[in-house]
């Protein structure tokens, strides 16, 4: 059966990653209200398409904080890629270069940022951070990355403590010794993070802390309202995204796409402004920058694409469920408004 759209990939996941693994990935907090919520949140969404307007040629290129990408759709942050395919990170770092899009690491990656850098030289990469209670070794990390050549470092903000993840507990999840980005080998079973790990008492002044230690533009992940948005320009970040872990930590948070409308009149144009959260489609892409989003960000469904015997050509056919349609009457990704879209009120 051949492969044309994500649910596929999902479907080929589910049946070949064993049971722990795929209820790790596929992992809401609580009763996954907020994960699911995600994705029906794109249905009350609908196109306003214009017509007669010429779409012989058609431009899906944008920037980010100045670099150009081929489309706006990029790789979030997930943790854990050896579970998915045996080259883990280093497969999905060589595919976001081969189609010229941002891949953002994860702190828990399992291969290291020198590893990852050196299998994808001219690759465009922003590097995700958890603030380790030992400041040291965050500082180390960051010093490491910036030397590796990622482009921007993106602090995740929303994970104080980890989420409570049900099937993670019943299924006594642990990943062993996990080869971190920073080199240290160490034993994941907290929810597949590290027990005591995470710094709960990150707050605004730490952007300033990060800020000292690097050039590199720093990207904050994990905001949901206003009040937060104009925090985080006020304290100088370079970008916004608009996240809520993909449901994993707060069970009863708004859906991303709900919250991003506020967020990007409150920045105005002062900061870049993304999202990830229940892109599944190319549809749903539109949806997203129609509202205001510069770029969106894929988080799980790159695992399932990881698990289907992976290369570029694969990549190619998977990237191609997301190409705009033609039928809503844009040229290019700077003519996508909100004009051509209406949301449904509840």
């Amino acid at each position: 059966m051949p492969m044309i759209c994500l649910s596929d990939f999902e479907a080929y996941a589910k049946k070949h990653l064993s049971k722990t693994t795929w209820d790790f990935f596929a992992a809401g907090a609580d009763e996954c209200c907020t994960r699911d919520e995600n994705l029906l949140a794109y249905k009350r969404i609908r196109f306003r398409p214009r017509i007669l307007r010429d779409m012989s040629v058609m431009d899906t290129r944008t920037t980010l904080l100045g670099t150009e990408i081929s489309f706006p759709v990029g790789i979030a942050p997930t943790g854990f890629h050896r579970l998915a395919w045996p080259d883990g990170e280093k497969s999905t770092a060589r595919a976001a270069e081969a189609m010229n899009t941002c891949y953002i690491t994860s702190t828990f990656s399992t291969c290291t940022v020198e590893e990852i850098a050196a299998v994808a030289p001219n690759g465009f990469r922003w590097f995700q951070l958890y603030i380790h209670c030992n400041r040291a070794l965050s500082e180390r990390l960051v010093r490491r990355v910036e030397a590796a050549g990622f482009q921007g470092l993106v602090l995740t903000a929303d994970l104080p403590y980890t989420g409570k993840r049900r099937d993670d507990i019943r299924n006594n999840f642990q990943h062993r010794l996990t080869k971190l980005p920073g080199g240290a080998r160490l034993l994941c079973s907290e929810y597949g993070l590290l027990p005591n790990s995470i710094d709960p008492s990150i707050n605004w002044n730490d952007i300033y802390w990060l800020q000292s230690l690097t050039r590199l533009p720093i990207i904050l992940k994990g905001i949901l309202t206003k009040e937060d948005a104009d925090l985080a320009v006020r304290h100088g970040v370079q970008g916004i995204i608009v996240s809520n872990h993909g449901g994993r930590q707060l069970d009863g948070g708004p859906a991303t796409i709900d919250a991003l409308i506020e967020i990007v009149d409150t920045v105005q144009d002062r900061v870049e402004v993304y999202l990830d959260g229940g892109i599944r489609t190319g549809s749903d892409v539109l949806k997203a920058l129609a509202l205001g989003a510069k770029c969106v960000f894929l988080g799980r469904p790159a695992l399932w694409g990881l698990t289907y015997k992976v290369n570029e050509e694969t990549w190619g056919l998977y990237v191609h469920s997301f190409s705009c349609s033609q039928t809503l009457g844009c040229h290019s990704v700077s003519g996508i408004g909100r004009n051509l879209v209406q949301v449904s009120k509840l």
